[in-house]
């Protein structure tokens, strides 16, 4: 049986790949993929949590986590294709300028 610090380490460092990208890539959907990471981090923390209790209330969590998910990505490519439609590029500065 693994150990349950093998499961958090591996979140952990999935979760700060996530964070890392998060902060220093441009382009949208990149940053996109980076928060589903940092979303399938805290599931793998929810399980490991679930499998050393044995309960169940981790996989419920991890499921409510995987909609949630599929909700902000199907939101986000939407918005990105319309930001794509109008201004050609998907870069995070270019978002930025649509303040106005």
């Amino acid at each position: 049986m693994v150990p349950i610090t093998h499961y958090l380490v591996l979140a952990a460092v999935l979760f700060m790949i996530g964070m890392f990208g998060v902060m220093v890539r441009r382009n949208a959907l990149v940053v996109f993929m980076c928060v589903e990471l940092m979303l399938n981090a805290a599931n793998l923390t929810f399980l490991a949590f679930a499998r050393q209790r044995g309960d169940d209330l981790g996989h419920v969590n991890a499921f409510f986590v995987i909609a949630v998910a599929a909700a902000e990505a199907a939101i986000g490519l939407a918005v990105v294709i319309a930001i794509f439609r109008s201004r050609g590029s998907v870069q995070i500065q270019d978002i930025r300028t649509m303040k106005h």
